[in-house]
């Protein structure tokens, strides 16, 4: 997996912030969650993530194209996912359009562990 590729992806999920910024939310906790994990890894957790609502937020106001499945989906990023996580991303992009909106609400954790 290039480096080069991976650091482009990661750009493209921080700019996502600012498009959902000119278009009405501020989607904190996804961008948070970018910086800490890196773009990669934040899209491969949240992809199977229920109750998330900045797709459907997007969809509402019918820019899905600034969605973090419809980059995952591009052919350029493809090789930086594995097909199911892929598939997943597609399968939500589809069916963003019939569902209702959730209400969930993403949670940026920090895990710690106790100390003895």
């Amino acid at each position: 997996m290039s480096k080069t590729l991976q650091a482009k992806f990661h750009g493209e999920m921080l700019a996502l912030y600012d498009h959902c910024a000119r278009i009405g939310f501020r989607p904190v906790l996804f961008r948070r969650l970018v910086i800490l994990k890196g773009g990669v890894e934040a899209a491969r957790e949240l992809v199977f993530k229920p109750g998330t609502t900045g797709l459907e937020r997007l969809v509402e106001a019918k820019k899905t194209e600034f969605s973090m499945e419809a980059a995952m989906t591009r052919p350029e990023y493809r090789a930086l996912f594995a097909p199911l996580e892929i598939k997943e991303a597609a399968k939500r992009l589809e069916g963003s359009a019939t569902r209702e909106r959730s209400r969930g609400r993403l949670s940026a954790t920090v895990n710690h562990t106790k100390q003895a």
